[in-house]
């Protein structure tokens, strides 16, 4: 058995130990999260190439999170559409949620194209794209008609065994309003079927307690392998390290600035505290690269932190795994379109540009939550664009580095369009947003007596644990 290998997997199962006294002595979730960050790259670095014993750990946590997904997006949409009570509510959100989620991909590729072309993403590469074998992407691009269909689903147990994510939610969203509509007429019909949704809700939430529990000891796993792999690679171009940096750049601006400035002027929301309590989700998302497997993660901190309604929350998030996707379905076609461009010295005018970021709009609608989608969106919007695929394939070395970045960012975005959502709607907690104290994730929260809502129900009570509550302290 190989020694070094050995040795990581010792080290790494006493840092282990480490973050469990911490995590038992009551340290912040976050800072725990973010100490299993640090620490996990300094495993990575130190014993780089010998990660072979822990990186099952780490596959084993995004496995637990992939299976999580489709039961809690279920149960989710399915209690919280039987609890709002009428259609009315549901065409409120649904709505909202789809313009807010596309409208900050939007924001993204303007952002993108903007920042691409005043840098020159590309020029002096002389890139050679003879040669290069495309086959592989010809085999995964899509029209936009074929991705239309898919939204639809066929046969729904396979759609949950792949996380399909949008037939998951058409589907789950007929049979709840189905069942709206039948408790209209005859809610003795549907009662039975109401409590096995409820009970079924609460047993999916205690499972996604156990296993976002695991949350940091994973990240030192990921971080742990994912730096090891980074330091391990250096034989790429220097044009190719500048489209990494110029991405990175891009993801982080939007998801900290712009998304900033949307909470603020949007949900009257402080976006530093915000983006405090998100950080669990962040971090799960930038060392997993699943947007889908960070759900759970991003449910919760959303419910139990944030002040989300859980129907809100159970409903933007998933939708926001699928729809959008700013950092997958936004930056990075943008910026490979226009390193094609300028590496190819291809003649593109304004109203092409124009096209492009339409293009890129489109696709992001079911754009999959998976590690890898954005090299599908990629492709998609390229080859509608009529710019060479080959680009795609020689950025492949640094896609995955990237995808760190481009998935947080689609988490982030998710997050706050499901905080702008509950805002706008009135129903967003401020008492729970306010508390400098962040509740361990998937706990129910318990606020100080005497805080009413103006029915007499107390507030702060709509956390993964809860039920939503009829009204809620707004500003």
């Amino acid at each position: 058995m190989d020694t070094w290998n050995l040795t990581a997997l010792a080290v790494t199962l006493g840092l282990f130990a480490g973050l469990y006294v911490l995590g038992r002595n009551r340290l912040n979730f976050s800072v725990l999260t973010f100490v299993a960050l640090f620490v996990g790259a300094g495993v990575g670095l130190v014993f780089r190439d010998h990660v072979d014993y822990i990186q099952p750990l780490g596959r084993v946590y995004i496995n637990l999170l992939l299976t999580i997904v489709a039961p809690l997006v279920i149960v989710s949409i399915l209690s919280s559409i039987t609890s709002l009570g009428s259609t009315e509510k549901l065409r409120t959100i649904g709505t909202s949620s789809v313009v807010w989620l596309m409208g900050l991909n939007a924001l993204a590729i303007l952002l993108t194209l903007g920042l691409s072309l005043w840098i020159g993403v590309g020029k002096n590469a002389d890139l050679a794209t003879q040669g290069v074998d495309t086959r592989a992407l010809d085999e995964i691009k899509k029209p936009f008609a074929e991705v239309f269909i898919g939204f639809f689903p066929t046969n729904i147990v396979q759609d949950i065994s792949e996380n399909n994510i949008i037939p998951i939610i058409v589907f789950t969203l007929l049979i709840a309003v189905a069942c709206s509509l039948v408790a209209d007429r005859s809610p003795e019909k549907v009662a039975p079927l109401i409590s096995l949704i409820e009970a079924a809700r609460e047993i999916i939430y205690k499972a996604v307690g156990f296993v976002i529990a695991l949350t940091p000891y994973a990240v030192l796993v990921l971080t742990a392998v994912a730096a090891s792999t980074a330091s391990a690679g250096k034989e790429q171009l220097s044009a190719l390290l500048g489209l990494l940096v110029v991405a990175y750049i891009a993801c982080f601006v939007h998801a900290f600035v712009v998304n900033a400035v949307v909470l603020r002027v949007a949900a009257d929301v402080n976006p530093v505290a915000f983006f405090r309590k998100i950080a669990p989700a962040q971090l799960t998302a930038f060392t997993t690269q699943s947007s889908a497997g960070t759900l759970p993660v991003t449910t919760s901190v959303l419910t139990s932190r944030v002040g989300v309604p859980a129907d809100v929350a159970g409903f933007t998030a998933p939708l926001g795994t699928t729809i959008g996707m700013p950092g997958c379905a936004g930056v990075w076609p943008i910026i490979l379109a226009v390193f094609a461009v300028n590496g190819l010295g291809i003649d593109y005018s304004l109203a092409d540009y124009a096209v492009l970021a339409l293009l890129s709009l489109l696709v992001s609608i079911g754009t999959a939550g998976v590690p890898g989608t954005a090299t599908i969106t990629a492709t998609t919007v390229l080859a509608a664009a009529g710019l060479p695929l080959e680009v795609v394939v020689l950025t492949l070395p640094i896609s995955a580095i990237v995808d760190m970045a481009r998935t947080m960012n689609n988490v982030t975005a998710a997050a706050v369009a499901a905080t702008v959502v509950a805002r706008r709607a009135g129903r967003l907690d401020d008492v729970m947003f306010a508390s400098s104290h962040d509740e361990p994730l998937g706990r129910r929260r318990q606020l100080p007596p005497g805080v009413e809502t103006a029915d007499g129900v107390p507030v702060g009570v709509c956390g993964i644990d809860d039920r939503p509550t009829s009204s809620t302290i707004t500003r």
